[in-house]
Order: structure tokens, then sequence, then C-alpha cells
């Protein structure tokens, strides 16, 4: 696996912008090592966060009229379920699948950003060291997606199963769709739904469930070489990423960086095995109107100190550091999404002065 340069700057997916072809000229123009596909998700329903990675999952339901997706469970869906366990087969089986994922495709009308950001590599010849893709993660589309009772699907574990293996798919066909375009592909797991882990609302889902979820697309995702993150934009617990195997742990340091510390075995043993955390200070709130780069490279600093005095190597988390925003820009204003992707890119460089 590649080793990420130090403070190396990338994006959450989503932004506010209409137009893909504006998207994807920020992206370039301020994410010079690891750019990524924007999400748009205020041009409608197909770009929204479940339902973007809904294509050719069996029995799901895309109500355009209501804007919602479901899940249909009534009936017989052994059909549907056996088309889509051999086409998972033929693709992943770990001795003699081909690895073609090309019939969980996102296609151009769920996914203009992707489009339009690989039709401006194929005319322009670049070619990064990164370049990150992105999926919502299992956890998220399964407990917030419901049946046609408006139950979690998440409950019915035969759904859940091929819930897990279809978004693996995903990841693995983005991966390839991109390869050509970057030395290493970062593949992004979004797991928002992860910040209410232990409450009430999910006491049945368990610490084990999570793990094997998420360790399932981890392991797709390094099947193809590439390097598996998880963002989650709020307070979680953090030990579970690291025990499910990802490289690259995202998190809202802005709002939430001191959480992290209270985990200081899980992440010294993460960082010792080459995992690299990705501070997520840049707010994607109007808070950004009132940051500059050195205040927020101070907040870090702060945060970074305080896990060192856990007994963890300070110049270590320094070298195996990445900066992105604290969350996806897609509910901001156009004007403040940019502030934010300019400040990215700046804190970048002045964090690799600072911290020579």
């Amino acid at each position: 696996m590649a080793s990420i340069p130090r403070f190396m700057a990338t994006m959450i997916g989503s932004m506010p912008h209409l137009d893909a072809a504006t998207a994807v000229e920020t992206v370039l123009s301020t994410m010079l090592e690891a750019p990524a596909w924007p999400q748009l998700p205020q041009t409608g329903l197909h770009e929204q966060m479940e339902v973007q990675y809904s294509e050719g999952l069996p029995c799901v339901v895309v109500d355009e009229e209501k804007s919602r997706m479901y899940f249909d469970t009534t009936g017989d869906y052994s059909e549907p379920f056996a088309g889509f366990y051999e086409s998972y087969i033929t693709a992943m089986d770990p001795d003699e699948g081909n690895g073609d994922c090309s019939s969980m495709a996102i296609s151009p009308a769920f996914a203009a950003g992707m489009v339009a950001l690989e039709n401006r590599l194929q005319e322009t010849g670049a070619h990064y060291p990164f370049l990150k893709v992105q999926t919502t993660g299992p956890c998220t589309v399964a407990l917030s997606t419901v049946d046609e009772n408006k139950r979690a699907i998440y409950y019915n574990e035969e759904f859940r199963d091929v819930i897990v293996k279809a978004l693996a798919m995903k990841c693995r066909w983005q991966i390839q769709k991109f390869a050509p375009f970057a030395d290493t592909i970062i593949c992004f797991i979004d797991e928002p739904i992860l910040s209410a882990f232990g409450s009430s609302t999910y006491v049945s889902v368990t610490r084990e469930d999570i793990v094997a979820l998420l360790g399932e697309v981890i392991e797709a995702i390094h099947a193809d070489q590439a390097l598996a993150g998880v963002h989650c934009c709020g307070n979680t617990e953090w030990s579970i990423l690291v025990d499910a195997g990802v490289d690259i742990l995202n998190l809202d340091a802005y709002e939430f960086g001191e959480s992290i510390t209270i985990y200081p075995d899980a992440i010294r043993a993460f960082l010792d095995r080459g995992g690299t955390i990705a501070w997520g200070i840049v707010p994607t709130s109007t808070a950004i109107r009132n940051e500059t780069v050195t205040s927020l490279a101070d907040r870090l600093a702060r945060t970074i100190t305080e896990l060192a005095a856990k007994g963890i190597d300070k110049e270590k988390i320094i070298r195996q550091s990445m900066i992105t925003p604290s969350c996806g820009t897609g509910s901001m204003a156009p004007e403040d999404a940019e502030r934010v992707f300019r400040m990215t890119g700046e804190l970048s460089d002045y964090l690799r002065q600072r911290y020579p």
C-alpha cells in the first residue's frame, strides 16, 4: 500500500453546485494531490446519499413522486436475489472471480460529477499521486433505508447482506474506473450513522456486526490495491474503525477532535500499523467565515498535543496525518463551500511549513 504524504489534502464528496463541470473545476484547482469526484445532492433525488448507490440492488424502489427510497420485501424475491448473487460470485469469488463489478455500475443519471471528472481527466491526460472515490457505507444505508412497513432494512439479514455486498462491488467498480488516472486510489466509506452508535435508537446494533460489515467492504477495496478510509462526521467509538481494518480514519476534528483521544491504545495500534488520521479540521458550516488558516492550524495543534499526551509519538501523528473538510459541503452556500476548498488546500501547505 502507498504511503500518504503528511498533511495531504482531500475532500469529502458532496458539493452544493448544480453544474458538474464547475464543481470539478473547484476540486481540481484546490485538491492538487488527491482530487475526488463531486457528489451533487442539490441536483435532485438521484444524488441523495443512499439513492446514489441504489442501482442494481434487488427489490429496491426509488419513488420519484414521493422522493424516497425503500425495499419491497413482499412476495417471492428469490429470483432477483439469485441473479444478484450470481453476478457477485462471478466478480468477487477470491479464487475464480473475474473482478468485473460492472453489474453494480453507477450511471451518469446518478453521478454527474463522476462523469464530469472522468471526462476532464481523459481530455487533459492528467495523472495524480492519489485520487479519491467514495460510497455511502453499509451501516448508514441499511439503517437509514426502510422496507414497505417503514422498518429499517438493517434488521432483515438477507437484505442487509445484499446491501453490503453490492456496496463492496460499487467500491471496486469505482476504483477500477479511476485507476488509470492515479498512482493510488483512496476509497472512503461514508458512515454518518455511526455517530448514533450506542444510543437507544440502535441498541440492538452490535459492535461485532459493524466491524464485520465495514470489514467486508474494506476487504473488497484492498482487493484492488486501494486504500480504504471511513468518514464519520460525528462522535463515535473510533476503535471500531481500527478493528475493521481501515487505512484512513476521518473525523470531524473541528467539533469532535478531542473524542479520538479517548481511544489511545486503539489509535496507537492504528498508527503503528501505518494508518493515517484524516483530520476534518476545516468546518463545513458558517463557522468557516470566521476562521483562518492559522486559527485552524492552532486548533489542530491542540488536538494533536492532547493525543500525544496519551503516550503516542507526536512525530508519528504528524507524519501520518491528512487534512479534509469536517464533512461534505453539499448543504452549504456555494461561496462558503468554495472557501472551504480553498482553505483546505492552503492549510495543507501551511502545516507542511509549520512541521517541516
